[in-house]
C-alpha cells in the first residue's frame, strides 16, 4: 500500500469553497489505476492535506504529478502559497 499526500496552507475560512472544489478533483484521482481511497483533512490552522492510497508506488506519484497541476490550476485563490506533495509506502496501518 502507498500514500499519495498533498498538502497546503489556505486562506483563513476557506474550507467550504475548498471542499467543493476539491470534490471536482475526485473522479481524477480515482481514475489513477491502483486507487484505493482518497482523504482530505482539514486543520484549524488552515491547513489542508489530501491522502489518496493506492497499490503501487508509480500510481501514487502520478497521482501527486495530476493533482499538484490541478492544484495550481483551480485552487491558487483560495491558498496562501503552493501546495507541496511526497509519495511512499504506508508503513503501519490499521483497519476495524
Amino acid at each position: 500500500m502507498y500514500a499519495a499526500i498533498r498538502q497546503a496552507k489556505a486562506k483563513a475560512g476557506m474550507a467550504d469553497q475548498l471542499a467543493s472544489r476539491i470534490k471536482d478533483a475526485i473522479p481524477m484521482i480515482s481514475s489513477v489505476q491502483g486507487f484505493m481511497g482518497y482523504y482530505v483533512i482539514y486543520a484549524p490552522d488552515d491547513t489542508v492535506t489530501a491522502i489518496s492510497i493506492f497499490n503501487n508506488v508509480a500510481s501514487a506519484e502520478e497521482s501527486n504529478k495530476l493533482a499538484l497541476a490541478w492544484i495550481e490550476a483551480n485552487l491558487g485563490p483560495l491558498l496562501v502559497g503552493p501546495a507541496t506533495g511526497t509519495a511512499g509506502p504506508v508503513i503501519v496501518h490499521s483497519l476495524p
